[in-house]
């Protein structure tokens, strides 16, 4: 058996956990953006050992959406794979294909990957009310903006980016808008369906955790936050260069383009656990079977230490990588060994041979 992923996001962190338990990898790469798992992370193994990175067979493919394609998909069964779902999956293939058409078992819940769309009727955010989980205030009416808050929309350019902006009134909402449109950042249509949310000022904290249906138990493995371009630029800026900007360069980007990792303090670690708890119980009376392994929650925490959730990731996060090989503080004392999300999905599979329950860990 081996651990397939589509070779991005946080590939090398789910092949680096696989190949610690013990399996053989396989990444289905996109052409021209192959060479970090084809040459510089290319597992070597002498007598069966690795010695030396963590990727051991490779697909090319001229776009990730071939992988559906019934030959592709014929060589993931023929190499028993077992796939792990990330976001450049659900991103660069059609949702509906991967629920209704991709035939090879998914390490996670299929059915949930829909629920990140936040255009979707049953998104994560109608998850968030049947939980009563809190999440910042929706504001419905651009006109209504009388605090801060953040418009949430797709970047017109970048595929998979954001096309985000804040604004504190109506004024500046349609400035910084008619702004973006100029620039061909945004467009009118997705502008019309963005979603306005107050804006919560505090530091970001990604939960990064894992629902295993052996144990039927919740687990934090780790916590991550981001780096984001042009907004980390920003923000080393004394706030007069800020002001002094030109058109093309006052309201940042917010592209993800790193990672690091983070603690919370004792106290607030309950607080976290229940959050959790709390999606759990939903996704398994709304979307059965429910979560199943890794899930991330990205959330904020105010001044009077209350956590917000502002997005949910139904499978690996996008910043596990940061926990890769060494693990993270919280799922290594744990488990009393280093566990990063990638290993402790390939030590899920590996339980669940060992049990005979690996139908109770993929869909």
């Amino acid at each position: 058996m081996k651990i397939g992923v589509v070779g991005s996001h946080s590939a090398l962190d789910v092949c680096d956990g696989a190949v610690e338990e013990g399996f053989r990898t396989f990444a289905v790469c996109q052409k021209g953006r192959e060479k970090t798992y084809t040459e510089y992370f290319k597992c070597e193994r002498e007598n069966g050992k690795v010695i030396r990175g963590m990727v051991d067979e490779i697909l090319i493919l001229d776009r990730f959406k071939e992988i559906m394609s019934r030959g592709n998909q014929g060589k993931l069964v023929g190499n028993n794979v077992l796939f792990v779902p990330n976001r450049s999956f659900s991103s660069y293939v059609d949702i509906g294909e991967i629920e209704n058409n991709f035939r090879i078992p998914l390490i996670g819940s299929r059915n949930l990957l829909r629920s990140e769309e936040r255009e979707e009727k049953k998104s994560y955010y109608w998850l968030l009310e049947k939980a009563k989980l809190p999440f910042p205030e929706k504001i419905d009416n651009p006109e209504d903006i009388d605090a801060l808050c953040i418009v949430k929309l797709k970047h017109a350019k970048k595929k998979l980016e954001r096309g985000f902006f804040t604004a504190s009134s109506y004024k500046e909402y349609k400035e910084k808008s008619e702004s973006l449109l100029r620039q061909n950042v945004i467009t009118n249509e997705d502008l019309e369906n963005a979603r306005i949310e107050r804006y919560i000022i505090g530091p970001v904290f990604n939960l990064d955790m894992f629902y295993s249906p052996i144990d039927k138990k919740i687990e934090l493995l780790g916590i991550d936050w981001r780096f984001e371009t042009s907004l980390d630029g920003h923000v080393r800026l004394p706030a007069p260069q800020q002001i002094s900007l030109n058109e093309k360069q006052t309201t940042p980007e917010y592209t993800v383009c790193g990672h690091n990792s983070a603690t919370l303090r004792e106290s607030l670690l309950e607080k976290a656990f229940v959050l959790g708890e709390k999606y759990v119980k939903a996704t398994q009376e709304h979307y059965s079977p429910g979560i199943i392994g890794a899930f991330c929650l990205q959330t904020c925490v105010d001044k009077d230490l209350n956590f917000y959730i502002y997005d949910i990731a139904p499978r690996v996060g996008g910043g596990t990588n940061v926990h890769m090989f060494v693990g993270h503080p919280y799922g290594n004392s744990l488990w009393r060994k280093n566990m990063s999300t990638g290993r402790r999905t390939a030590f899920e599979v590996k339980r669940a041979i060992e049990k005979g329950k690996v139908g109770e860990i993929v869909t």
